[in-house]
């Protein structure tokens, strides 16, 4: 069976889902393009994460995803917090900003029971998980709910984890990929591995379909990933110029120059690992500080001074998400983007 059987799609192109600078308007354009179009779940409300569903199934009848976060939250801690608060205290000097007026909370909400109900009443074709996978009770209900199953593996042993627990497909995530790395299983970032080296390895291992994330860029590098054996590719980085795209006008700036061919890691916007352009608050803390709290809770602390530097026309607080491979982005619709991703003219 391939991906396409698998999935009801055209293409074996998967959108990734990319939180932030993406709603339903381009999973459906891709969607719509014979790929798979996701809808990134984790940052929506109950009210949201309906009106958004309601958008997908009016505007196409071809199949398309919606992604989750697993992660268990973090017991908060209050030293942890204050520590990471004083860390940034310049910067809330600089911008005239009242850390004693930040409210403290997550802003990504794992995948619960009010999600799983909103799936049985909508019923997509696939579901995609990042952190792993939710409890079984959840699970099962996605399931029965008659959606396929996928979730993204950083390492051989998260994807075999993931296969003994009934995934339909397996998202090998190398370290060139941009945005939140799905590492579940360690916290030791030296287990990472990049694409054309993850790829076979999971490959072997498994054996469900498995698709490439991370770097592919264009149709030279889907080529690629399928010769490597790849039932399918993932791709982010590209789609963040396309006009149906939310990206905003400082991150998409920072796309088009030279700035986003250095890359690095960070910790610094959420709390997890998560790769983006270096930008100042990189540079002048380092890429990842220990002082910050465990995701996602380092969010509400430094949410403010992306607000203010942007007000200024600056990215220096802002998560300028990309992968390391930014050379696929282009200003065109993402239907067409698709097809060229496939190879076609």
């Amino acid at each position: 069976m391939t991906l396409q059987d698998l999935l009801g799609t055209e293409l074996p192109i998967i959108q990734a889902p990319m939180a932030g600078v993406q709603g339903s308007e381009l999973a459906l354009a891709v969607s719509n393009a014979g790929g798979l179009g996701s809808l990134p779940c984790a940052m929506l409300g109950p009210e949201a994460l309906r009106s958004e569903l309601e958008a997908l199934q009016a505007g196409t009848d071809r199949p398309f995803s919606v992604n989750f976060f697993a992660h268990t939250p973090p017991v908060p801690s209050g030293a942890r917090e204050k520590a990471w608060r004083e860390a940034l205290s310049p910067y809330y000097r600089e911008f005239g900003i009242d850390p004693q007026a930040i409210p403290a909370g997550a802003g990504r909400t794992p995948f619960n029971a009010e999600a799983a109900a909103l799936l049985e009443e909508f019923r997509p074709a696939v579901v995609s998980f990042h952190f792993g996978l939710p409890d079984d009770r959840l699970l099962k209900r996605v399931k029965t709910a008659g959606a396929k199953v996928l979730s993204t593996a950083t390492t051989v042993e998260e994807a075999l984890w993931l296969e003994q627990r009934g995934v339909d497909a397996i998202i090998a995530q190398g370290l060139e990929a941009g945005g939140h790395r799905g590492i579940f299983l360690t916290r030791d970032m030296s287990t990472q591995m990049g694409t054309l080296a993850l790829l076979p390895q999971v490959v072997a291992a498994v054996t469900v379909p498995v698709i490439a994330a991370g770097g592919i860029a264009d149709a030279r590098g889907v080529r690629a990933a399928m010769a490597l054996g790849a039932a399918g590719v993932q791709v982010g980085t590209a789609f963040l110029l396309c006009p149906e795209a939310t990206t905003r006008p400082i991150h998409r700036e920072a796309l088009k120059g030279p700035q986003a061919r250095h890359t690095a890691i960070t910790n610094l916007f959420s709390g997890g690992p998560a790769r983006g352009i270096m930008n100042r608050v990189m540079r002048e803390l380092g890429p990842v500080a220990e002082v910050a709290p465990e995701f996602p809770l380092a969010t509400s602390a430094i949410a403010p001074l992306r607000s203010a530097a942007e007000a200024k026309g600056l990215g220096d607080f802002t998560p300028l998400w990309s992968g390391q491979n930014a050379s696929g982005c282009r200003e065109i619709p993402a239907g067409q983007l698709v097809r060229a991703l496939a190879g076609e003219p």
